[in-house]
């Protein structure tokens, strides 16, 4: 059985998550995190690390979509 942690982000972001996923795929916030996270960390490990530029395109997609300020 898989075992689950609580993150927690700002509730003004969460609002702003949920409206996002509407009408994609998404059912949760959760959902989503879950996704972003799977997918840096694939990417990292394919590539052994992320570079400082790699990192900070990722950064700048994620602010660009409103997960990050």
């Amino acid at each position: 059985m898989t075992e689950y942690t609580t993150v927690s982000i700002p509730k003004d972001l969460a609002e702003r998550v949920e409206e996002t996923i509407e009408g994609t795929s998404f059912s949760s916030t959760s959902d989503l995190v879950r996704f972003l996270l799977r997918s840096i960390v694939i990417q990292h490990q394919k590539q052994g690390a992320l570079t400082e530029a790699e990192f900070d395109e990722i950064t700048d997609q994620l602010r660009d979509l409103g997960y990050l300020e």
